[in-house]
């Protein structure tokens, strides 16, 4: 892949990957995210090159207000960190006016990381708040064209990975997941929109955007087109009737961003609103936060197949410790946590605050050794993915098509 140079797509940013990042900075794209720094991508630099807004403190009290209920502690994390219009999907909210959610999943493994789980549990939170519809992308087709998958494997382990989502919690009368590979056929309203974006971006600029070059097959440069059509209602007349004015939110990684930059730029031309986005941190290797997790290497995360032994076994062994060499160095200089894997997993997944804090003030100061924070850390991943599999172990294959058939839901717009 060549190295993405600035376009014209989208008049709001220049792309992701300009000049800084070609001095030894942070690369970032849909498909690969490496970082110069030990603590992980910079991501007021990734705001600045992507051109999107940080999520502050106004607007987490906005969202209070106009839900009237605490927000996600990926909110007051800053987990989910930056956002393109989110103040207009609130100011929608308060008008009484509807919208939906899109979010996604590109199945390359039959198994889901802990990775893959943030945007998919606060797109429920999401659901749940607003009590809105929500439309759930497999891209299996952009699976089959990146990677050596056969088009079979590939929806085989589309619908492997709907059950993992699936058990997530969502709500199947206000859901509907579909696999490219067969929604394509079955909408030719889907598929009339993702024509409609494609004739509007032209090679130079899907180049520029996505860094394709010259021996990437036609599907990869024809692809971004299939994931920009989800944030249209018009693309899901079964579900939205003859209204093509609904806005969508996206929530999803930063990686993302690029197909959601170009799209909002042809949304315009198009005659249609442009999607609104709230944009994720991305969850750490257990080596450490200079590259996000592979689904190809079982040593590089937690899978929500993975036993209580060997997530136990995964983290005190391969878990990147920010504490001292020596018990004596760690209790006179304390811990990095912000190099500290087992504390930054404690970030997503321990809920209690005032706990949190409490074990950042007692790391930092040496009080507690890394040993603690492996121990916290694993009990709580041992509940999350056995109560995970236990949901997921009593999905039967009719539950899974139902999400995945296009049809009326129940709710209001």
């Amino acid at each position: 892949m060549t190295s993405p140079v600035k376009n014209n797509v989208d008049k709001e940013v220049t792309n992701a990957n300009g000049e800084e990042s070609q001095n030894n900075e942070d690369f970032v794209d849909p498909w690969n995210v490496v970082s110069s720094s030990a603590t992980g991508v910079d991501y007021d630099k990734l705001i600045r090159r992507f051109g999107c807004l940080k999520i502050d403190e106004a607007l987490i009290k906005e969202f209070e207000r106009v839900t009237q209920k605490p927000v996600h502690h990926f909110l007051r994390r800053g987990i989910f960190f930056s956002h393109r219009d989110v103040n207009e999907i609130l100011k929608r909210r308060e008008q009484n006016k509807s919208f939906f959610l899109y979010t996604g999943r590109g199945p390359s493994s039959s198994a889901l990381h802990l990775g893959h789980l943030i945007p998919f549990l606060f797109t429920k939170w999401l659901q749940e708040t607003f009590d809105v519809p929500l439309v759930i992308q497999l891209t299996d087709d952009e699976k089959f064209l990146w990677k050596d998958l056969s088009i079979e494997e590939a929806q085989k382990l589309a619908f492997e990975n709907a059950k993992d989502i699936i058990a997530c919690g969502f709500d199947v009368e206000k859901t509907f997941i579909f696999s490219d590979l067969q929604f394509m056929g079955q909408c030719p309203e889907f598929y009339q929109n993702v024509v409609r974006v494609q004739r509007c971006v032209t090679f130079n600029q899907v180049r520029g955007i996505f860094g394709f070059g010259d021996s990437d097959c036609i599907g990869k440069i024809a692809f971004p087109a299939v994931q920009a059509a989800p944030s249209f209602s018009s693309s899901f007349p079964l579900i939205f009737g003859e209204k093509k004015d609904i806005p969508c939110l996206i929530p999803c990684a930063i990686d993302q961003d690029p197909y959601f930059r170009m799209t909002r730029d042809v949304a315009p031309r198009l005659g249609l609103p442009k999607p609104a986005l709230m944009h994720s941190e991305f969850f750490p290797a257990l080596q450490g936060a200079q590259t996000k997790m592979s689904a190809s290497d079982p040593n590089s995360s937690i899978f929500l197949t993975d036993t209580p032994n060997q997530i136990k076994n995964k983290i005190n062994k391969y878990a990147f410790s920010g504490g001292g060499a020596t018990t004596q160095e760690h209790q006179e200089k304390g811990g990095n946590c912000d190099v500290d894997i087992s504390y930054q997993y404690l970030r997503f997944f321990l809920e209690d605050d005032v706990k949190l804090e409490e074990i950042r003030k007692d790391y930092t100061s040496g009080k507690l050794l890394t040993g603690f924070l492996k121990k916290e850390l694993i009990g709580i991943l041992q509940k999350l993915v056995a109560d995970h599999q236990q949901r997921r172990k009593v999905l039967d294959d009719d539950t899974v098509r139902k999400f995945m058939t296009p049809r009326k839901m129940n709710f209001n717009l």
